[in-house]
């Protein structure tokens, strides 16, 4: 089995765009993709009309100032050795020759964006709470004023209460600075209330693409209707008998293959997938 597989995917400037789906669906791989973190052995990447697979080195650490990632792990992905102050400076001094002296006030300046004193910037990552380390990641990733940011599950690993002020921060900034975010997400609520479109990745393909909150409030495909029937209180009737009929099925090209049924709504069809899609999108 591939872990990508026939995804396609566009998303606007300016939009945040939604990757869901269990662990192992292929969410991961695809942004890592994306980045050029991993090279993929087929199929096209395309950033603000430049082929990114076919860049070569130079150009592409020209692009990267441009397109910044958040992990997961706040701590994992910052070095412990460094300051606070370093570790946003970093991108300053790696990308830009002629700011590697009198960058303090732009790093000052984008701590107190994310909500952070810039007082305890000579501080290192132990002594700041889980919220305070993914600030101080977000900000590293917004130093050098990308136009792309990818968000792989950036509030999983926080505290609930942290959860909504980060995911506040996001779209303040989203706004303040003309950003655009592809987040994988677990979390149905966050991912309605984040997200403008999203797309439900299954074994590698995507089994559904549109709004966030048609898609999550109105699913058509088996397997969206199991992530949602598996929220507290959002169950739907015979969600989980059809995404086990479907999760046990072999997969097959025709049953992956997305067509469209509504405005800015695509669901996989071959079966059970799409029956009844345009129906239910009428309704």
């Amino acid at each position: 089995m591939r872990a990508v597989d026939g995804v396609s995917l566009d998303i606007a400037r300016r939009e945040t765009f939604g990757l869901l789906g269990e662990s192992g669906s292929g969410k991961s791989t695809l942004i890592r993709c994306v980045l050029r973190l991993l090279e993929p052995t087929s199929g096209e990447v395309r950033f603000d009309g430049a082929g990114v697979r076919a860049l070569k080195p130079g150009e592409l650490r020209r692009l990267r100032a441009r397109m910044q990632v958040l992990f997961q792990d706040p701590y994992s992905s910052i070095d412990p050795r460094m300051t606070v102050r370093d570790i946003v400076a970093e991108p300053l001094k790696v990308h830009r020759a002629d700011a590697r002296s009198g960058h303090r006030e732009t790093v000052d300046d984008l701590l107190r964006a994310v909500g952070l004193d810039p007082a305890s910037a000579d501080r290192k990552p132990h002594a700041f709470s889980g919220g305070q380390r993914q600030r101080v990641a977000l900000a590293r990733a917004l130093v050098l004023q990308p136009d792309f940011v990818v968000l792989d599950e950036p509030v999983s690993a926080l505290d609930v209460s942290v959860q909504a002020q980060i995911v506040n921060l996001l779209r303040d900034l989203q706004r303040r600075m003309s950003l655009t975010y592809l987040v994988v997400l677990h979390d149905l609520a966050i991912a309605r209330y984040l997200c403008d479109r999203v797309a439900v990745m299954h074994r590698g393909a995507v089994v559904e693409i549109g709004p966030a909150t048609d898609v999550l409030d109105h699913p058509l495909h088996p397997y969206t209707r199991a992530l949602v029937a598996a929220v507290p209180g959002r169950g739907l009737l015979g969600a989980g008998e059809a995404a086990a009929r479907w999760a046990a099925r072999e997969r097959t090209d025709t049953a992956y293959e997305l067509r469209q049924v509504g405005p800015d709504r695509w669901v996989a069809g071959g079966g059970d997938g799409g029956q009844g899609a345009e129906e239910l999108v009428r309704r």
